[in-house]
């Protein structure tokens, strides 16, 4: 477990940098075809469904990697 919480914590570490230091290498996130973003006047409603399924792939493939 300790093992874990170490990879998930350097890769944490890793994305934060990126994204402080590079944040246009993530500006893409969030606004692929299937996102919903809807905004009034008053508020706005955003649902990630399709960042969301990449990020699910990716996970799913690199745990299916490190548990082999």
């Amino acid at each position: 477990m300790a093992k874990w919480l170490i990879m998930v914590g350097a890769l944490l570490l890793v994305i934060g940098v990126l994204w402080h230091f590079v944040p246009g290498l993530f500006s893409w996130f969030g606004k692929l075809p299937g996102d919903i973003d809807h905004q009034t006047e008053n508020g706005r409603v955003f649902i990630p469904i399709t960042s969301m399924i990449l990020v699910s792939l990716v996970l799913t493939v690199l745990l299916n990697l490190f548990n082999r």
